[in-house]
């Protein structure tokens, strides 16, 4: 069990010397040092890798309809498991240290993480051990280290488990189709229908491009259940509800699963206050005469979130081995790609994750 570097799944390299990432829509181009938006790309060289292959965050197991996800397999357990890095900057995220995870991506771009590593083997190992039916990628978003999610649900196929992908849905056509006959269910936010809502936590994101992907989705056959965490202020407007409940009726069909989640104030939405349950369910009525029959009302908690980081090796087993493969055997890092993160400086974000690192 070793740590490693693994190349980026979609890369091109460009006339003017940079490598464009082909994983999510902000489609970085990278010099050499430079790591993208979601922090876990790095270029070395003149290829692309990936900072967080096998990086476990994260982990737990649990029911599938946490997820949330009520009409695949109902009733069996996942193990839940993320790593670190994000390709969305949320005013509201509860979990800043795992999605955007910029010590945890510093760290292994030195070569100086003690984060936990488990090969895909390993981890479908220790899903069977837990009894559990399926794995699920969350509490980071999994477009970012696509290329263990790829692994993983190779070997969890070959071991018989289902697979839940748990996204934001700001992905390429390319990495899309690469998730068909893969994963088994993608659970995806449609945050607003407003193209300024997205802009303000990702500077690139469009609704169309949400929608793309959610349908692209279910064209290619994954189970799709789409949720939305109503935001007191910011996207709890009767039209704009509407309008998602009438474009899931149209697109994803009336029996498409709709999961209205209740926002809990954090971070830079500290001041916004809690969801009302009751306008929860007043969308929830309203979705249902526009036809929708299957909208579900979560009022316990906001979204799919590590309330703590999980004891990983609880799960994947002795300390002493599981923290120890703490650098690229290749001897590639070291401070290329700490300093130059044009992506954040650059990106005019309302929204800007706290960082004492400096930027070019």
């Amino acid at each position: 069990m070793t740590y490693r570097l693994v190349p980026t799944k979609l890369q091109e390299n460009l006339s003017d010397g940079t490598v464009r990432c082909n994983l999510c829509l902000w489609r970085c181009r990278l010099r050499h040092g430079q790591r993208g938006f979601c922090q876990a790309h790095v270029n070395r060289d003149g290829r692309l890798y990936n900072l967080s292959y096998g990086v476990i965050s994260a982990m737990d197991v649990g029911p599938i309809e946490d997820k949330p996800v009520l009409h695949y397999r109902p009733g069996s357990q996942v193990l839940s498991v993320g790593s670190y890095g994000c390709s969305f900057r949320c005013g509201g995220c509860h979990n800043l240290e795992i999605s955007w995870g910029e010590e945890a991506l510093d760290a292994l771009a030195r070569g100086q993480s003690k984060a936990a590593f488990a090969e895909p083997e390993q981890l479908v190992a220790t899903a069977i051990q837990a009894g559990v039916q399926g794995i699920a990628f969350t509490y980071s978003e999994p477009a970012v280290w696509l290329e263990y999610v790829l692994d993983v649900c190779e070997a969890a196929k070959r071991a018989g488990l289902f697979t839940v992908y748990v996204s934001n849905s700001f992905v390429t056509d390319e990495a899309l189709v690469l998730l068909a006959g893969r994963v088994d269910v993608l659970c995806s936010d449609i945050k607003s229908m407003d193209d300024a809502f997205y802009q303000r936590i990702c500077g690139k994101a469009r609704v169309s491009d949400i929608l793309k992907c959610v349908q692209g989705a279910q064209d290619l056959g994954i189970h799709v259940e789409t949720r939305t965490n109503i935001i007191p202020g910011l996207n709890d407007a009767p039209d704009n509800l509407m309008a998602i409940a009438h474009w899931i009726r149209d697109h994803l069909g009336a029996d498409s699963p709709w999961h209205i989640t209740r926002f809990f104030p954090a971070y830079q939405l500290s001041h916004v206050p809690a969801t009302p349950i009751e306008l929860l369910y007043r969308t929830q009525e309203m979705a249902t005469e526009a036809g929708l029959t299957r909208v579900y009302v979560h009022g316990d908690k906001g979204c799919d979130c590590a309330t703590e980081n999980l004891p990983v090796d609880a799960y994947l087993g002795d300390p002493a081995l599981l923290y120890a493969g703490t650098q690229c055997p290749d001897t590639c890092c070291g401070d290329d790609g700490i300093l130059l993160k044009k992506y954040e400086s650059t990106a005019g974000l309302a929204v800007q994750p706290p960082s004492t690192t400096s930027h070019n």
